[in-house]
């Protein structure tokens, strides 16, 4: 079985690490599974001493489903108002892999 792995990277103070975390558990985790075709979330996190790093790993049956969350431009990265409280800078893209399910 072979699905789509979507991958968002974002950093911010390692002071807020916690802070952002509920943000992103609130917000855009129902966001993700609130459209069909979304498989499930995962939230990755590394703090490298002042710097927060994340990850939002989410899996899709298809690149349509993705479409549905992201919008036409499937490699621009989605954002929500209030990241701006938290993140040190806007990546403009995320990838996407094949991921294959063994």
């Amino acid at each position: 079985m072979s699905v789509i792995t979507r991958v968002w990277h974002g950093r911010t103070s390692a002071e807020h690490a916690d802070e952002y975390l509920q943000f992103v558990i609130e917000s855009g985790v129902p966001d993700y599974k609130s459209v069909p075709g979304n498989i499930s979330v995962e939230i990755w996190r590394r703090i490298e001493g002042d710097i927060c790093h994340f990850w939002t790993v989410t899996k899709w049956d298809s690149f349509e489903s993705i479409q549905k969350f992201a919008g036409e431009d499937l490699e621009k990265a989605k954002y929500y108002d209030d990241d701006a409280k938290f993140l040190l800078e806007f990546e403009e893209k995320v990838i996407h892999c094949e991921t294959f399910v063994l």
